[in-house]
């Protein structure tokens, strides 16, 4: 039996990537044990808040060879979602009778898209041989960024995210955990140099230092996994935002590159891009779960949703509609979106 030439095989997997919709990939050895520290630190910290499943990990995310037994390679990929179609984002930021949904949010879930597709890419390479190995996207206790910067698929920038000279940070990230041991590639340089635009410009100044996020004041964390209610002090700061956050992103220079693709997994749903608030907000519980099938957002679940609109339009100007709107939730069955609705209208004038 002849050899097996693993970079003649590294370039077939990438050729099938890229016909698959993934915009690179790298390879890297399943060592991230220069993390751990960092890792510890910024969990002793708090700065998980109450995604207490971090905790319960530990460094397990910094030990991939033991998460997935056998693993000897991590193949990293980039995977672009900014939709083409979709309002321009500051636009629709600087409206405040509109919603601000997160753009990876507008369309299907995510995971199950760019899953699909490392599902068929590993079909790919059991054609070619046998394989053992398990595919990840944003899920299980995984450091992507970290795999990704030290696969050279970019540079960890000062929002924490990955940055990439050719595509910014609008894209998603993916693994293949492999027992193939594929030619590893190196890390590439930093390319923020003095810039702090992203530091300086966060709503709720929730990136406390360079490379340091306290998910405690990320608008992202606040409207997606915190459950209870939102800090009165942060509410503000929030503004018109319902579902996540980009703006550390929206301001990077490196994202005047971001890709626009034209998928429909990603193509905006029921005008989430540029919504009106106070539509959003009369939608049943029935509406909600049937127009959130298959997104991402309905994982937050109604209460969280309406709470996260509550506060939004608390921030709106004052309006007939506005307070229409919210006096019509003022007596809702759940105490938590009772009180966000109270907090709301006292901005209105109305107690």
């Amino acid at each position: 039996m002849e050899p097996i030439d693993w970079a003649v095989r590294k370039r077939a997997i990438a050729e099938a990537a890229a016909r698959l919709g993934f915009s690179a990939m790298r390879v890297v050895e399943p060592d991230l044990s220069a993390c751990e520290a960092g890792l510890l630190a910024w969990l002793e910290a708090g700065f998980h808040g109450e995604m207490d499943y971090m905790r319960r990990h530990g460094l397990l995310r910094a030990r991939p060879a033991e998460l997935v037994p056998g693993t000897v390679r991590v193949i990293s990929l980039r995977f672009p979602y900014w939709p083409a179609d979709a309002a321009p984002a500051q636009e629709v930021l600087a409206d405040p009778g509109l919603g601000y949904v997160s753009r990876y949010a507008l369309g299907r879930d995510y995971h199950k898209a760019v899953r699909a597709r490392l599902a068929r890419l590993v079909a790919f390479m059991e054609a070619m041989g046998p394989h053992r190995g398990r595919v990840f996207v944003d899920s299980a206790p995984v450091m992507e960024v970290a795999l990704a910067e030290r696969a050279g698929l970019g540079w960890r920038g000062k929002h924490t995210l990955l940055l990439n000279r050719e595509e910014g940070s609008f894209f998603f990230l993916g693994e293949i955990f492999t027992d193939w041991p594929l030619p590893v590639d190196a890390p590439i340089e930093a390319h923020c140099g003095r810039c702090t635009r992203c530091l300086d410009l966060c709503p709720t100044r929730a990136i406390v230092a360079p490379y340091r996020l306290d998910a405690r004041r990320c608008i992202s964390y606040l409207t997606i996994e915190h459950p209870g209610p939102i800090p009165e002090v942060l509410r503000p700061a929030i503004g018109n935002r319902i579902y996540g956050c980009d703006d550390c992103q929206l301001v990077c220079p490196w994202n005047r590159f971001a890709r626009r693709v034209d998928l429909p997994e990603f193509t905006p749903r029921h005008g989430l891009d540029a919504p009106m608030l106070t539509s959003l907000f009369a939608w049943s519980e029935g509406e909600f779960l049937e127009k959130f099938a298959g997104s991402p957002i309905r994982r937050i679940g109604w209460e969280r949703w309406l709470r996260n609109l509550a506060v939004a339009l608390g921030n709106a100007p004052t309006s007939p509609e506005v307070v229409a709107a919210l006096m019509a939730r003022r007596e809702h069955p759940s105490a938590l979106v009772r009180e966000h609705v109270a907090w709301a209208l006292a901005r209105h004038g109305v107690s």
